[in-house]
């Protein structure tokens, strides 16, 4: 899942106006954000297995610290509390929260039975989508498409770069995916826990973004 996560950060705006769109998809990629590093420091796990699915050739074997549903439910808590303790912005926190949660939600629906429930368990759930390239294409097009549509009608360009930026991260995610879904598997592990940490380019494209767009109402400061 990759589009999916960052059309749940688009339309959340229309919900919770104050937080920038950066610190949305801040929560909507959030976990995605925090695996690269328990990655790259040991802590998880993936192999790599071309024909794994239709979609990766991605085997996560061991990330119960990220994926399992109630470390997912803590890190949700975490992330809206740490915002309301920031902000006192009770609303835009339980958004936030929400998007965290959000995330496992659609892996749920794409990946195979690897989700963990509880980091100590051996019961792991998932719905399989990605063992269909078509449907899978499908159902994460659609989903950026609404969250991107969403987003263009509850917000407007205050200059130039407000509108080239937001249509040059939209056009740059599509050619992310494409490369994800068509290009070769990685060599290994540990370049997979590199590259995940470049998202955090998008984050900071999103703030850079909101900088220059207004949703036209009466609210603070986004951040």
């Amino acid at each position: 899942m990759f589009l999916a996560h960052f059309a749940a950060g688009l339309a959340a705006k229309r919900v919770a106006p104050r937080p920038s769109l950066g610190t949305l998809f801040l929560g909507a990629q959030f976990i995605d954000l925090l695996w690269p590093v328990f990655l790259l420091i040991g802590l998880e796990r993936v192999e790599i297995d071309p024909g794994n699915t239709a979609v990766t050739p991605l085997d996560f074997t061991f990330y119960p610290f990220t994926h399992s549903f109630l470390g997912v439910i803590m890190w949700s808590v975490l992330f809206g509390v740490t915002y309301f303790a920031a902000r006192r912005d009770a609303r835009s926190s339980v958004v936030l929260g929400a998007l965290v949660l959000s995330h496992w939600v659609l892996d749920l629906v794409t990946h195979g039975p690897d989700l963990p429930l509880v980091p100590w368990s051996d019961v792991k759930v998932g719905m399989g989508l990605w063992n269909s390239l078509p449907l899978t294409v499908l159902f994460e097009g659609s989903l950026f498409a609404l969250g991107a549509l969403v987003y263009l009608k509850g917000t407007r360009a205050l200059n130039t770069r407000g509108s080239l930026a937001l249509w040059g991260l939209l056009i740059f995610l599509v050619l992310m995916y494409t490369m994800n879904l068509f290009g070769p598997a990685p060599p290994s592990a540990e370049p997979i826990g590199y590259v995940g940490l470049l998202q955090w380019l998008f984050v900071a494209w999103g703030y850079f973004i909101d900088r220059n767009r207004t949703t036209g109402l009466d609210v603070r400061p986004a951040a």
